[in-house]
């Protein structure tokens, strides 16, 4: 018999992943501080839950996917939060993106409510949320994750185990850190080829035909040259995880050049722009 699942947070990446898992036939209930974004889902069959303790409690395994810290820790100890509800025995995963801290401070409230914790966030975009082919980067016992893996895999393709609590949310936010470095690299490249008189395009034909050639680029590239930045992945949430690694940096005595030249670049266009783009609109450094 499949686990009844539970999942919190409806955004780019909730509200695909709860489809899914609806798709893979799991029994599941949804929360969403905004309760239009659920409605979608409940036409599928999703039960909504009136608070996050109510989304824990009916769940086996309780998935949260928040926006950022503070998001995060409302829903978990806020008033009628979701670790009121826990059950005993259960599994709450965490894919939104944090410190690896915070992650360990909820695995250690999951273990005073024999209950355990994993954290895991994804990489892979809304298009892998969509297609199911996220891969999840996970903290914590490698037993656990073997247990809920089939809960997994209605979203994803990859299931990796790090290490520890924390260890999945210290890799999300080195490979964002890659991420963002080569998007603000392939965006002070472009400017240097068209100030120089020669077309964009033509950088990406060759960049994308040699060893610098990177899988972000297929996405980004194109967004850039349009100059339209519909939001796959949030520039204000890039933005976020970028302080998260500088601050980790910082606790473990590293100075990351790069990174911190990247965090003071995106935090210069988010501070500008008046929409929420996609992080590919760090080519507005210019503007």
């Amino acid at each position: 018999m499949k686990p009844s699942v539970g999942l919190i947070g409806l955004g780019l990446m909730g509200r695909p992943m709860a489809a899914n898992l609806l798709k893979a036939g799991y029994s599941l209930t949804v929360w969403n501080r905004t309760r239009a974004r659920a409605d979608e889902l409940a036409k599928l069959g999703a039960k909504v839950a009136s608070s996050p303790r109510e989304a824990a409690a009916s769940s086996d395994v309780l998935l949260t996917i928040l926006s950022d810290p503070p998001a995060l820790e409302a829903v978990l100890w806020g008033s009628d939060g979701a670790l009121a509800g826990l059950r005993k025995g259960s599994v709450l995963v965490d894919s939104s993106t944090v410190a690896p801290e915070l992650a360990r401070r909820i695995a250690a409230a999951c273990a005073e409510r024999s209950a355990d914790f994993l954290d895991a966030p994804v990489t892979g975009g809304t298009w892998g949320a969509e297609k199911g082919e996220l891969v999840f980067m996970v903290g914590g016992k490698k037993e656990v994750l073997d247990h809920i893996e089939p809960v997994l895999a209605a979203m994803g393709k990859r299931f990796l185990h790090m290490g520890g609590h924390g260890a999945g949310q210290t890799v999300k936010l080195a490979m964002n850190l890659i991420l963002a470095l080569e998007v603000q690299a392939l965006v002070e490249a472009l400017q240097l080829v068209t100030r120089s008189g020669v077309e964009a395009a033509r950088l990406i034909e060759v960049l994308q035909s040699s060893m610098a050639r990177a899988a972000v680029f297929d996405v980004k590239a194109p967004m850039i040259l349009a100059g339209t930045f519909a939001p796959s992945f949030p520039l204000r949430l890039m933005h976020k995880d970028l302080a998260i690694a500088m601050d980790l940096a910082r606790q473990a005595g590293l100075q990351l050049p790069a990174g911190s030249a990247a965090e003071q670049t995106y935090r210069a266009v988010r501070s500008s722009s008046s929409d929420d783009p996609d992080y590919a609109a760090v080519a507005r450094f210019w503007q």
